[in-house]
C-alpha cells in the first residue's frame, strides 16, 4: 500500500483506486490507460494515452475488423505451412480448412498468431497486402500514432499504438455486429477444437462485452475492455499493465458511478427553422435525427448550439440535412447530431409567360 497527495487531501491507493472525493484522481498499475465512452468517444480518465509503445495481442483487433470489413465470413481457407507461428496458438495445420469466420474466433478468443496469419492470407491473399489494409484503415480512423507491420502483434520495431490510438479504433470496432458477437462469446467448438476466451472479464465483471487480451515479454501485458450498464458503452486500454484485471475493474466502475447518458436533445424534437427561398413557406422547422446524448456527472450542464446556413433554396423534403445540433461543455465539443428538414417546402411554380393583349394575339402574325 502506498500513499497518494491529490489536491483534496490523502488517499490510500491499492493498484487502482479513486482518490478524494468524486473520481477527481485515480492511479493505475499501467504505464498508458485511457477511459473513454464509446458513442462519444468523451475521455473519462487517461495516463500517457498518446505515448507510442508495443501493444502485442491486441493488435488483433485491428485484424479482425479490417478481415470483416474487406472478407467474407463463409469463405473457406485452407491452411499452409506459411500460416504456422510462434507463441499463442489455435493449433491449425497445413491441410486444416476453416471459414473466416472460424479463423476469426481463433484469432479473438484463444489469440491464434496462426489464426492471424491464416485470416490475413484468407481476405488479401498476400500478407503485405493485408498488413497495407490494417494501416490504411488507421489512417482513416485518425490513428496518427500507430503503425503495424504484422495482424498477430509480435514485436517489432514499426509495430506500435497507443492508448488513445487503440481507444479510437475499439469504439470503431465495437460498432461492427460481427465484432461484438465475436469478441462477447465466452467459448466455442471449431471441430474437434474447444475455444475459451482468454478475457476473464467476461466472466467476472458484469456488463463486460470483450475485447482482446495481450502479452509479450517487450510488450508486457496489454489490455482492452468493453463493457455496457444503463445503455453507456465504455471502452478501457492498458499498456504495460502488470495489474490489468484489477484496473480494468476499477476503472470501469469509476466510469459507471461517475457518469451517467444523459439525453441532451431527444430524437425528433425541433430545435430551430431556417428560412426558404423559392417557395410559399418562408421557412421549415429542422429537429434532430438522432438523440443528441453525453456522459455527465451530475455536476455537468451542455450547452446545445445550432450550426445553420441563413436560407436554403425549396424544394425541400423531410429528412433532408440542413445542419447540426452540437453540444458544448466548458466550451469544448462533445456531441454533436444532424439537423433534418421536420417538414417539406414545395418550390414555387413559375408563372406562364405573358401573351399581350386580345387585340395583340389576334392580329399576331408570327
Amino acid at each position: 500500500m502506498r500513499t497518494t497527495v491529490c489536491r483534496t487531501g490523502l488517499c490510500l491507493v491499492l493498484a487502482l483506486a479513486l482518490l478524494a472525493g468524486r473520481g477527481s484522481c485515480l492511479e493505475t498499475s499501467a504505464a498508458s490507460a485511457i477511459l473513454v465512452e464509446q458513442s462519444g468517444g468523451r475521455v473519462l480518465y487517461e495516463r500517457d494515452a498518446d505515448q507510442r509503445r508495443l501493444i502485442a495481442s491486441i493488435t488483433k483487433i485491428m485484424t479482425a475488423l479490417v478481415a470483416l470489413e474487406h472478407g467474407d465470413l463463409s469463405s473457406t481457407y485452407t491452411v499452409t505451412a506459411e500460416d504456422m507461428a510462434e507463441g499463442s496458438s489455435m493449433y491449425l495445420k497445413p491441410g486444416d480448412q476453416l471459414t473466416l469466420e472460424e479463423l476469426l474466433y481463433g484469432l479473438m478468443l484463444s489469440s491464434g498468431n496462426d489464426a492471424a496469419l491464416a485470416a490475413a492470407h484468407c481476405v488479401s491473399g498476400e500478407l503485405e497486402d493485408f498488413v497495407a489494409l490494417m494501416n490504411e484503415t488507421a489512417q482513416a480512423l485518425g490513428m496518427a500514432d500507430s503503425h503495424f507491420s504484422n495482424p498477430n502483434g509480435l514485436d517489432a520495431e514499426d509495430h506500435y499504438s497507443t492508448a488513445r490510438d487503440m481507444a479510437r479504433l475499439t469504439c470503431r470496432a465495437m460498432e461492427n455486429a460481427d465484432f461484438c458477437r465475436i469478441v462477447s462469446t465466452a467459448s466455442v467448438t471449431i471441430g474437434d477444437r474447444y475455444l475459451q476466451n482468454h478475457n476473464k472479464l467476461l466472466r467476472t465483471y458484469q456488463g463486460c462485452l470483450g475485447v482482446k487480451t495481450g502479452y509479450t515479454k517487450a510488450a508486457g501485458r496489454t489490455l482492452v475492455s468493453a463493457a455496457q450498464r444503463d445503455g453507456m458503452t465504455l471502452i478501457c486500454v492498458t499498456l504495460c499493465d502488470g495489474d490489468d484485471w484489477r484496473d480494468h475493474a476499477a476503472l470501469l466502475d469509476y466510469g459507471f458511478e461517475t457518469y451517467h447518458m444523459e439525453t441532451a436533445v431527444p430524437a425528433g424534437r425541433v430545435l430551430a427553422s431556417v428560412s426558404v427561398t423559392g417557395s410559399a413557406a418562408a421557412s421549415v422547422p429542422l429537429a434532430a435525427d438522432r438523440d443528441l446524448t453525453c456522459p455527465l456527472t451530475g455536476e455537468e450542464t451542455l450547452r446545445v448550439a445550432a450550426r445553420l446556413p441563413v436560407s436554403i433554396p425549396a424544394p425541400v423534403v423531410p429528412g433532408q440535412k440542413v445542419g447540426e445540433a452540437v453540444a458544448y461543455l466548458d466550451g469544448q465539443e462533445m456531441a454533436r447530431v444532424d439537423l433534418v428538414a421536420a417538414a417539406p417546402a414545395a418550390r414555387l411554380e413559375e408563372p406562364s409567360p405573358e401573351r399581350g393583349s386580345f387585340w395583340d394575339r389576334l392580329f399576331d402574325r408570327s
